[in-house]
């Protein structure tokens, strides 16, 4: 490793830890939450994703658990998490089983785990832990956080990597592997996680993500790709649709959220996954041709996040008001809201 490298790494790392962790209550509008609730969440406590037959996933009660604790909304918080450590929560090295299907028998239809949900887990019960003074919340995050060091974390040629799952990803699991998924990359919760599991492998994932992302700026728009072989030099990863698609929309969310990343990094990442009528679009990347218009203001408003922070550009009066469409965007709309509404008035 370079001095360069190892002096830009020990950068990033002290930059990203010295993130103020406090959250404060009622981030997200009351009436806002109860429309979320209203349209995604059922009586049993699963998140249903409306855009993907009706089925719920880990990520989804991730993302659910976090929104309960950013509206201060303990009892449906509660609700989320008993369906989340009940019906996902089966396997035998304690990450959740990504897929609950209710078309099947039995509803777990896929039993392998998807980390960016084991983390959205980990942090929202690590964060309910702390606002509502929980010690069972903590346990809970800490089991989550040490099975993701053990099962999804590895260290390779100099780099610590966050593999997408416990199998399917690594080197001995496909040819081109390892393969990430840079939208995985939650920056936030990982110094959160690192209080409830410390380990100098947080830090690192923070640094080497970030290196990362940096480095994933494929095809004409220079953008990351969903899936990437980074088993010599970075590339889209074989067998997947070579794109900046739905995964990765919400890069943008995680990078502001956690701090991370440079003005230059934002200007980049908004030009090149924006339209010029002011959509955003998933993008063929060797052509740089937009695949599916993204005109949801949950889309929309990811490159409005970059854009603030990168030039302090106010978010279109149109994206400040939320209302539920389907379940990613809406999720994703009421996130950037909270964050807005968290820290950064200067967006308004």
């Amino acid at each position: 490793m370079t001095f360069a490298r190892s002096l830009t790494r020990m950068v990033l790392l002290l930059g990203v830890l010295m993130i103020p962790l406090s959250v404060k209550a009622a981030s997200i509008n009351a009436a806002d939450w109860q429309s979320y609730r209203a349209a995604f969440l059922d009586a049993s406590g699963r998140i249903i994703d409306t855009g993907n037959n009706g089925i719920s996933h880990s990520e989804g009660q991730g993302y659910g658990m976090w929104l309960a604790v950013l509206a201060d909304d303990q009892a449906n918080f509660e609700l989320i998490w008993s369906f989340t450590k009940t019906e996902l929560l089966v396997r035998d090295d304690g990450l959740a089983a990504w897929k609950w299907d209710p078309q099947s028998t039995p509803h777990v239809s896929d039993i392998n785990n998807a980390t960016d949900g084991d983390i959205l887990i980990a942090q929202a019960l690590a964060l309910a832990a702390r606002q509502w003074g929980r010690q069972d919340l903590a346990d809970a995050g800490r089991a989550i956080a040490k099975a993701v060091l053990d099962k999804a974390v590895v260290e390779r040629g100099g780099r610590t990597l966050l593999l997408p799952a416990a199998s399917g990803f690594a080197d001995n699991d496909r040819p081109d592997g390892p393969v990430v998924n840079p939208s995985y990359y939650i920056f936030e919760a990982f110094p959160l996680l690192n209080e409830l599991s410390p380990s100098p492998l947080w830090g690192k994932l923070v640094a080497d993500g970030l290196v990362a992302i940096n480095g994933f700026a494929f095809g004409p728009r220079k953008l990351p790709a969903d899936w990437v072989s980074v088993r010599t030099k970075p590339r889209p990863a074989d067998g997947f649709a070579q794109e900046f698609g739905y995964n990765s929309v919400r890069i943008p969310l995680y990078l502001v959220r956690g701090a991370a990343g440079s003005p230059d990094l934002y200007t980049r990442m908004a030009a090149g996954m924006s339209l010029e009528d002011g959509n955003i679009a998933t993008f063929d990347l060797k052509s740089g041709a937009a695949k599916d218009v993204l005109s949801d203001a949950g889309y929309r408003i990811m490159a409005a996040l970059l854009a603030c922070k990168a030039s302090k550009k106010p978010i279109p009066q149109e994206l400040r008001t939320y209302a539920s469409t389907l379940y990613y965007p809406s999720t994703l709309h009421l996130l950037a809201l909270s964050f807005v509404a968290q820290a950064n008035q200067e967006c308004l």
